[in-house]
């Protein structure tokens, strides 16, 4: 089913977008403006549709992906999707669980006010109970929902929930610099590391060449974290046994030659890995892991002094480790971007769901404030109250 809307007087054409079919007819007009855009990989087609092919709960989504035409050409997109979450129809971003900048995508140029008329007709044709709109960096063209609230036929008003971007910002003269710019004790740290893994093994640091298999190292990785997942309690979809989606989506970072895999490998086995990719002169950190029978050496410590560094010397001018605030991105990071989160209520459903999350929040803050008073945090304490967040 395709949803369309009238043409108006400028020959703007508004079409929704729900089947499968119709999501790989309008595969070439996306690319086409993804390329012309310069947006990152997440607001792709082959991300989109890499994702909807693999998810494994699709009988609980729906897409609802809209675009804005101008003739034949496409002038915007807003993936969408509709996904249900204890009998609520929650309206989100397609891939948005896999994705970590979300927004949508504009040709340059666009009028901003397209935004606004696409998520008007979006919340038009129905659907859904409540939206919820994350992962925004300041710089998102979907933020001009909440500036023109007035005019939307569901406003969005900020959400608690937030995320943070870590980044690595340069410039420098090349990797070596970098290094040397970092404290004594960082640089000790990693010379001990190093020395402590490499005991009565040959220790190498390597990125994946291009033509290499990447179905032996993405199982590795999955493995590693699964079993991270498991001594900590969590679950992570994109690496149960079996799931192809972290296939689907390395494969669509390697077919538009943005894949960058680095291995440490001891004797031949990979101990640390990451899995990145390069758009606009910044390495990406998409998943990071290692091996934890490894874990007094740190390999994970050194693969990333080993990374950044050849980031650099290959002319990165930034090293991004996208969402979370894991303990170790502080270590290096001198920039940090919150991404902001909109929701809005819909129907009675969606605004009493809405509400609920809303009390639940304000009584872990007060928890958490009580907590605070009665026993005094660490110096280096950075979140009064920590977030249930599963990250890559």
């Amino acid at each position: 089913m395709t949803s369309r809307s009238g043409a108006t007087a400028d020959g703007e054409r508004l079409e929704i977008v729900r089947t499968p079919g119709r999501l790989q007819q309008i595969g070439t007009a996306w690319e086409t403006l993804w390329e012309r855009s310069g947006a990152l990989v997440f607001q792709s087609h082959a991300w989109v549709a890499a994702w909807w092919g693999a998810v494994p709960d699709q009988q609980r989504r729906a897409l609802v992906i809209v675009l804005a035409w101008r003739g034949d050409e496409l002038d915007a997109v807003m993936p969408l999707a509709t996904c249900r979450l204890h009998g609520i129809r929650v309206l989100e971003w397609a891939a948005k669980d896999y994705s970590d900048y979300c927004d949508v995508l504009l040709r340059p140029g666009a009028d901003p006010s397209l935004v606004e008329r696409m998520w008007n007709y979006a919340c038009a044709q129905g659907g859904f109970d409540a939206a919820y709109l994350g992962h925004l960096l300041p710089t998102a063209a979907a933020t001009t929902l909440t500036r023109r609230a007035t005019g939307s036929r569901l406003a969005l008003q900020r959400h608690h929930r937030q995320a943070t971007s870590l980044r690595v910002v340069g410039p420098w003269a090349n990797g070596q610099a970098w290094f040397d710019s970092q404290s004594g004790n960082a640089r000790r740290n990693y010379r001990r590391a190093l020395k402590n893994l490499s005991e009565g093994a040959n220790v190498a640091f390597r990125r994946l060449e291009p033509d290499e298999q990447l179905g032996p190292a993405l199982q590795r990785c999955a493995e590693l974290k699964r079993a991270w997942c498991a001594r900590n309690g969590l679950v992570a979809q994109l690496f149960d046994e079996g799931s192809p989606m972290l296939q689907a989506l390395a494969r669509v970072l390697a077919d538009k030659d943005l894949l960058h895999v680095f291995v440490l490998e001891r004797d031949g086995v990979i101990v640390a890995m990451t899995i990145n990719f390069v758009q606009h002169d910044t390495m990406m950190a998409y998943v990071t892991t290692y091996d934890a029978a490894f874990e007094r050496s740190s390999p994970g410590y050194i693969l990333l002094f080993d990374y950044i560094r050849w980031a650099i010397d290959h002319g990165a001018t930034s090293i991004d480790f996208l969402c979370g605030d894991e303990d170790y991105k502080y270590r290096f990071a001198n920039q940090q971007v919150t991404l902001a989160s909109f929701v809005g209520g819909r129907t009675l459903l969606g605004k009493a769901a809405l509400q609920s999350d809303r009390v639940w929040h304000a009584v872990q803050t007060y928890r958490g404030r009580a907590k605070s008073r009665q026993t005094k945090p660490a110096a280096d304490d950075r979140r009064a109250v920590p977030e249930a967040v599963v990250e890559r």
